[in-house]
């Protein structure tokens, strides 16, 4: 639990606000339905450019794409999580792209040199968010999950 921050002028523009402010909340809310991304009791609120979020994920790992989905939309600057976990697995470290990145890349600086064959491990990660890995841009927060 806690905040994490993202580049507010980055990432999905959802409906037809103002890129200075996050979209309404059952919008984000959607859109991580959409995801097929589910939470018992997930709640979503906000207030300013940030995101409050609570209720029960049924694991580790769909609390993180939670936290990125509702994160890495135009006009959201953080996400302050309040999400219980089912089922407990090794977080995941989270990476912001940088110009030039490549999944291919990132999977070596994170893993080690000849290691960048794991960027798939990264793409899979960060499913459904990701439609191909290719498809990365500067700002993004990306999931990155231990070896």
């Amino acid at each position: 639990m806690g905040i994490f921050s993202f580049l507010k002028d980055v990432g999905e523009k959802l409906g037809i606000g103002s890129e200075d402010e996050a979209p309404p909340a059952d919008d984000l809310k959607k859109s991580v339905e959409d995801l097929g991304l589910e939470a018992e009791g997930l709640d979503v609120k906000v207030e300013g450019d940030t995101v409050k979020v609570a209720g029960t994920a049924p694991s580790s790992s769909i609390r993180e794409k939670i936290i990125l989905a509702l994160g890495n939309v135009t006009g959201v600057a953080s996400v302050d999580e309040e999400i219980e976990v089912e089922t407990k697995e090794p977080d995941a470290v989270f990476y912001e792209v940088k110009k030039g990145d490549t999944l291919w890349a990132i999977s070596e600086a994170n893993y080690g040199k000849g290691k960048g064959g794991e960027y798939n491990r990264i793409f899979e990660a960060n499913k459904p968010m990701l439609k191909h890995p290719d498809k990365i841009y500067p700002g993004q927060v990306l999931r990155i999950p231990p070896l």
